[in-house]
């Protein structure tokens, strides 16, 4: 008896042969040849791999790493060339895989407590731990990223950035609080550079995101760069007008002559309602308050926009009009 499921991305008909998905941990071996002569041997090397198949009958594999959890690139591979090369290895996964990664998530969690409560040692010592298992596990490298930001260093908070930049996995779905947060961070401790070339990176990842756009533009006015600023707050704004935040901050980039009149784009307009240009460059929009906090950035011109640094985690912001993209960041 076969089953039948029509799958949406690739619009082809998959015949499965009634058996749960694959999802485990597989082994595959190769062989190779050591020495000459009389000396030649046979070596057999056997390689872990994590596996999950996915909805459209493709199967996703990532190595385990040498302290056997997940670690590494992924490859997607057709059901059938999977089922030939890899076996499976249930009896390793229980012994040996899941209790390593059991600890390293446990690690993250108490570190992810510790920081909560403001124990930056206790939760640098933890997220310490859970990188000696796997120096790629996105949730600890944030953590960890953030502790060394809490506490004011910028030099190990920069190495840890280096490493964030550098891994795909950090600016998935899944992670967009902890890359928002990270992101935030870096700016207030006045990594400029940092956290342009951060969000960046993202822009090559996800689909036109109108918040994340506004946080580019941000970082552009916080170095002084008003042509760059002004370029991502446009494109902010062709994603989706009906930004607030962006509508205010192009008001503001008005008042202070940074937009040649008639350049505006779609939306850009100050929307009135009782409001308007507020004085000393402030703009505000009908009735609705400015949060507390929001307005200028550490180290900006006091007449920066108020409340176009709003909407950090926690707070209040304007939501899009259109589908949400793959990763929605919020505005910083």
């Amino acid at each position: 008896m076969t089953e039948r499921s029509d799958t949406e991305r690739s619009g082809r008909e998959i015949v499965r042969d009634g058996a749960e998905k694959i999802k485990g941990v597989f082994s595959t071996q190769s062989v190779s040849r050591v020495g000459t002569g009389t000396t030649q041997r046979r070596t057999i090397q056997k390689t872990y791999w994590s596996s999950e198949e996915q909805e459209d009958g493709t199967v996703v594999v990532q190595p385990l790493n040498r302290n056997y959890v997940p670690s590494g690139p992924k490859r997607n591979l057709s059901r059938d060339e999977f089922l030939t090369k890899f076996n499976p290895e249930p009896e390793f996964y229980l012994s040996t895989v899941y209790p390593a990664i059991k600890e390293m998530d446990e690690a993250v969690v108490r570190g992810e407590k510790h920081r909560e409560r403001g124990a930056a040692y206790s939760a640098e010592f933890e997220f310490k731990r859970a990188t000696a298992i796997d120096e790629e596990n996105v949730r600890a490298n944030f953590g960890l990223g953030l502790t060394y930001l809490d506490r004011g260093d910028q030099v190990k908070a920069n190495d840890i950035f280096e490493r964030i930049v550098s891994l795909e996995a950090a600016f998935e779905a899944e992670h967009k609080h902890l890359f928002n947060d990270f992101g935030i961070n870096m700016r207030k401790n006045k990594m400029y550079e940092q956290a342009l070339q951060y969000y960046l990176r993202a822009e090559n990842l996800v689909e036109d995101d109108e918040h994340l756009f506004h946080n580019i533009a941000r970082c552009f006015y916080e170095k002084g760069d008003v042509e760059g600023c002004r370029k991502y707050l446009r494109k902010s704004l062709e994603v989706n007008p009906d930004l607030k935040e962006s509508r205010m901050f192009w008001a503001f980039l008005k008042s202070e002559g940074h937009v040649p009149d008639g350049d505006d784009p779609p939306g850009a307009g100050v929307r009135r309602g009782g409001g308007g240009q507020a004085a000393g460059g402030e703009s505000s929009v009908g009735e609705t308050p400015v949060s507390a906090g929001s307005g200028s950035a550490n180290g900006a011109s006091a007449n920066a926009p108020a409340g176009s640094g709003g909407n950090e985690p926690g707070g209040q912001g304007a939501k899009p009009a259109k589908p949400a993209a793959p990763i929605k960041l919020e505005i910083d």
